[in-house]
């Protein structure tokens, strides 16, 4: 009895951790169909030049959205929708004319782009370039006061350039990955090189937190005094239009904040160094709104099987971007491998035993509002640090945020339960190179909201092209894609996800969670 029983036990282990593949059949047809039939040059140019820009609650986000749920509808996907995730204080905010250049002492054009949620000159303005360079005191500060108005302020970011040789894009190569094979609790490592373009000597923590108290007192001195406008140098090779002021919906208008390249604002500051006047002329449009919704979109592949279909294989990449691009890298890449598999698997004909579930999120730049709108209204519920019936439901989530470049594989965050099911699933994409199960952590995208209350959710590892030349720029166009790239991660995409949703089996939580104080997962 006593060897039955122990037998019994096996076996239940076991099958709470059973794994099935997928046909090499059905492999053969779902790369047939991504390589052969793949549509992912038309929905990367619909995502990025159809699209534009889409900032968090503006107005492009919701025509973005408007058109985005239309194409899912397209693509012969269930119950394409936007939805609310929740709310979000600033509001909503366009950029509608940027003109910006130096006039004296001699002219020339700028490339520029304009904070977010930062507010508009009156027209075109002219004004004197104050350089107010790193002050290190509100003595400093104190100083300035009755010399700002009718100013243009010029306040580049202290960094030092230095020239780099490594490259702006590079594959990890065979050591790189095998050691991300290996454990490294605790702790967060991606692997994530500097890339060509520069290092900079950056401050310290402490110096970070003095230097935006000190800049948070001078903003306030500027608004005060009445200045045209404030110039902010950031990046080199092209513009930063990652950055947003400190604003709140109902708060007066911000002072104009513009962003121009480092070698711009370089010149301007050397020039007011060596006693030159230096002057400029703006002209700065942008419109607040008061939408203050942060919205998803979704649709979804129903599920077949009468016992498993109310189970959610989830896939998801972010929307959203900032304004100064297209948002190609980040993250319309995510989005268009994520869609793409979508395509993959309707067009294979397979009735998956699980529903797969597609999830856009909004607002992820801003802090991951979509991802943490949908845990909180189907998942967990924070306030009450109690599980909602999803989160029993919640089979699995891959996610994509980490540019165009090709997947080599997929960090499982410590989720030792997980290595079984991806050594199973990854048996039919290996030819497409996945090798590489990483026990590691990788943070700050999408993915972490689920993780953070013991739900299976991961990001892959991916090469990276040109990611931090265009991380938050205006450079972020579909020039930054590789095609041939994202249409392997869709393919890679598509069969881990119908792979999930087959198994007999599913990833298990991680024991003991949700916990009280990983409830808050941002």
């Amino acid at each position: 009895m006593k060897k039955y029983l122990l037998t019994v036990l096996a076996m239940a282990c076991l099958n709470s951790y059973a794994q099935n593949a997928l046909s090499d059949e059905l492999a053969f047809r779902l790369k047939d169909e991504a390589f052969a039939n793949s549509k992912m040059e038309e929905l990367a140019q619909f995502m990025t030049d159809e699209l534009g820009s889409r900032l968090a609650a503006s107005q492009q986000k919701l025509r973005s959205e408007k058109l985005v749920v239309e194409k899912l509808a397209d693509l012969g996907l269930s119950n394409p929708r936007a939805e609310k995730a929740m709310d979000f204080a600033k509001g909503g905010w366009d950029n509608q004319k940027n003109y910006v250049a130096m006039t004296a002492p001699y002219y020339c054009s700028f490339a520029a782009n304009p904070k977010a949620w930062s507010g508009s000159t009156n027209g075109l303005v002219k004004g004197e370039v104050v350089l107010i360079d790193n002050p290190q005191s509100e003595e400093d500060i104190e100083n300035l006061r009755g010399k700002l108005a009718g100013k243009i302020i010029l306040m580049p970011v202290t960094q030092h350039y230095e020239v780099s040789f490594e490259p702006l894009a590079y594959r990890y190569t065979d050591e790189e990955l095998a050691a991300m094979e290996t454990d490294a609790r605790p702790g967060r490592h991606n692997y994530r090189r500097q890339q060509g373009g520069g290092a900079y000597v950056m401050p310290s923590r402490e110096q970070m937190m003095k230097m935006r108290e000190l800049q948070q007192k001078l903003s306030k001195m500027i608004q005060e005094e009445g200045a045209l406008a404030i110039v902010n140098t950031r990046g080199t090779f092209n513009v930063v239009s990652g950055t947003g002021v400190q604003y709140k919906s109902g708060d007066p208008e911000p002072t104009p904040e513009i962003m121009v390249p480092l070698e711009d604002g370089g010149r301007m500051a050397r020039l007011i160094k060596r006693g030159e006047k230096v002057e400029m002329e703006l002209d700065i449009k942008n419109v607040f709104t008061d939408n203050k919704q942060i919205n998803n979109v979704y649709a979804e592949i129903p599920g077949t099987d009468p016992k498993l279909k109310d189970q959610i294989v989830l896939i998801g990449a972010h929307l959203d971007s900032w304004h100064g691009g297209t948002g190609a890298a980040d993250n319309s890449s995510g989005c268009v491998v994520m869609m793409e598999a979508m395509r993959i698997i309707k067009a294979l004909g397979v009735s998956p035993r699980r529903t797969i579930r597609i999830a856009l999120w909004g607002g992820e730049e801003q802090g991951l509002y979509g991802s943490r709108g949908y845990l909180e209204n189907y998942l967990y519920d924070r306030k009450n640090d109690k599980k909602l019936p999803g989160y029993d439901k919640f089979a699995l989530y891959l996610n994509m945020d980490n540019g165009s470049g090709r997947f080599r594989g997929i960090y499982l965050e410590q989720n030792d339960m997980a290595f079984p099911y991806f050594k199973e699933w990854m048996k039919g994409i290996e030819t497409l190179g996945f090798k590489t199960l990483s026990p590691r952590q990788t943070g700050s995208t999408d993915h972490v909201t689920f993780d953070r209350v013991g739900l299976p959710a991961f990001q892959f590892i991916q090469d990276e092209l040109e990611y931090d030349r265009t991380y938050h720029t205006t450079m972020d166009t579909y020039e930054r894609l590789s095609i041939a790239d994202l249409k392997l991660d869709a393919a890679m995409v598509a069969w881990i996800a119908l792979s999930a949703a087959n198994d007999n089996g599913r990833i298990p939580f991680k024991p003991g969670y949700p916990k009280k104080d990983q409830g808050r997962p941002f």
